[in-house]
């Protein structure tokens, strides 16, 4: 779904105008606003995000009484993580209290994820301006082959070293003659889970047909001192992926988060990946990381580099440095520095970030999308 804004325009404005506003509506909309305080958790200003989701919120508690089952699951979920930011400004360590908090925030958008299905969800699903596509509601009400959709492979959220993937149901790419599909591997942060990451790319893969995995990392993170460990637990997933689907070569796109982000690097950049293009997004870097490369891994090689002016965690000087010495080794990079962004995940950054990853040639290597289906425009540059 698109941040910033409420499913059927600003919530406020219509309880203000009297305007009658339903259950299923008021959720949406506080979901929205979860999803514009996740994007901007910087600390000094946790109070006043915390006082954007009281109106939300407060209309939300009035109706839930109206919602069936899952979505009044997912209104408890929200709710309960509203509460949870609130009382983090209290708390001896704020921040880690509000990132359990947006967990919570996390886990109802899975569920909403598994409800697409549902006219209102999957159209809460879309992006903003995509939701009157009256053309597009309709083939994502198709029914698809068995096996699209979301599944989860040992991967719940009390286990680690399983993976979730996401392939639409509009898929052509099921047997030997299918097109063959662009693959997303999203790499969660550091404690995450991949079965809540892959939420944030469902949204777009809906619509532009592509496949997305989120695997869980072995450990309590990524393996950032023995690499190999999740390098195999990947490889592993991606085997069992390809078995099934017919997955484009020269469209292997690799990112994450936070640690996930590092990680994307760190594995990235080995002379064995199979990725054709990287994007790892509020990643640490060291310049040691391409000492010990392949110069030959490196040239050329297509990445996606976003960061936050307001990341508390990684300040975004580690990003300005990790452009430099990416560009200096060869890498054709595009660096997007968002002014607003803080230490989390852009969704509103991701049409771009699709549109250059269906569009950047992998290595040199020709355009291979045969339908010419390069999803949203690309928007590429600094955003500063």
């Amino acid at each position: 779904m698109a941040e910033g804004q409420d499913q059927d325009g600003d919530l406020g404005t219509r309880l203000a105008a009297g305007a009658s506003v339903g259950a299923s509506d008021a959720l949406f909309a506080l979901m929205d606003a979860l999803g514009r305080v996740s994007r901007a958790m910087y600390p000094p200003c946790l109070p006043a995000l915390a006082a954007c989701l009281d109106e939300p919120a407060a209309a939300l508690s009035d109706r839930q009484a109206g919602l069936d089952v899952p979505l009044r699951d997912v209104a408890a979920l929200a709710l309960r993580a509203c509460e949870g930011i609130r009382q983090a400004g209290d708390a001896d360590n704020p921040m880690l209290d509000a990132y359990r908090a947006l967990r919570l925030y996390q886990r109802a958008l899975a569920l909403l994820v598994e409800a697409e299905r549902r006219p209102e969800v999957s159209r809460f699903l879309l992006p903003a301006a995509m939701r009157g596509d009256a053309a597009l509601a309709a083939r994502l009400a198709l029914p698809g082959p068995p096996g699209t959709g979301v599944s989860h492979h040992d991967n719940d959220l009390r286990e680690r070293g399983g993976y979730s993937v996401y392939v639409p149901p509009a898929l052509d790419g099921a047997g030997p003659g299918g097109r063959a599909a662009p693959l997303v591997v999203a790499l969660h942060g550091g404690l995450g889970h991949g079965r809540l990451f892959l939420s944030n790319w469902v949204p777009l893969a809906r619509v532009h047909r592509f496949i997305v995995v989120a695997p869980t990392a072995v450990g309590s993170t990524w393996s950032l001192m023995e690499p190999q460990v999740d390098v195999g637990h990947i490889a592993a997933v991606l085997d069992q992926v390809g078995a099934r689907w017919r997955i484009d070569p020269a469209r292997l796109l690799l990112t994450g988060m936070s640690d996930g982000g590092t990680f994307t690097l760190l594995s990235g950049l080995d002379d064995g990946s199979p990725f054709t293009h990287l994007a790892p997004v509020a990643a640490s870097f060291h310049p040691m990381l391409l000492a010990m490369t392949d110069p030959r891994r490196v040239a050329r090689l297509p990445i996606y580099l976003v960061h936050g002016a307001l990341d508390w965690m990684f300040p975004v000087g580690v990003a300005r440095s990790a452009e430099r010495a990416l560009t200096a080794a060869g890498a054709a990079v595009t660096y997007r520095e968002i002014a607003d962004l803080s230490h989390a995940y852009p969704t509103d950054e991701q049409a771009a970030m699709l549109a250059w990853f269906l569009t950047q040639p992998a290595r040199g290597r020709p355009d291979s999308d045969p339908d010419g289906d390069a999803g949203p425009s690309s928007g590429r540059g600094p955003g500063r």
